[in-house]
């Protein structure tokens, strides 16, 4: 049974720490704030592809209250959702994915986001779509206070 599940979420700029998404950092004036790296990108997957396996979110699954995964990369988190996957019998078959940012420029880095996803979900990267775009100036999006990220996942159930 093909099922799907759609992710969603959003991390404040914080001064001092690096920016990462999809696994790759990129130079800017701040990265996100979060009990992870804070990647929203990897975040919105996980969570789509949690929903899509019937399970609960991402919150549940590596809480933000387990300090033995504080700064754990978002990369590692996806290879743990994979093997809730592969546990389950479960084959991931599509991510697409779109951040929405006002900056930095996303475009030069999606192949390097593409490859990062990939390997951590053991998936071909012509599977993985990521799309960028603005908020046109508006909302907190809008004034460059934070990044979001949405994504939809299709799982193979058995």
């Amino acid at each position: 049974m093909i099922c799907s599940g759609i992710g969603y979420d959003v991390h404040r700029f914080a001064p001092g720490r690096p920016l990462v998404l999809g696994g790759v950092e990129i130079s800017h004036h701040a990265g996100l704030d979060g009990h992870s790296d804070a990647d929203v990108l990897a975040h919105a997957i996980a969570d789509a592809i949690l929903g899509a396996a019937g399970q609960r979110d991402i919150g549940h699954h590596f809480p933000n209250t387990d300090e033995s995964i504080r700064g754990i990369s978002s990369l590692d988190i996806l290879s743990r959702v994979q093997e809730i996957l592969t546990n389950e019998g479960a084959e991931l078959i599509n991510i697409d994915a779109t951040l929405i940012a006002e900056a930095p420029k996303i475009g030069p880095h999606l192949d390097a986001m593409k490859a990062k996803l990939s390997e951590a979900l053991k998936l071909d990267p012509s599977r993985i779509g990521i799309k960028a775009t603005t908020n046109e100036g508006m909302g907190f999006l809008g004034r460059e206070e934070g990044i979001a990220a949405m994504a939809v996942a299709a799982v193979d159930r058995p």
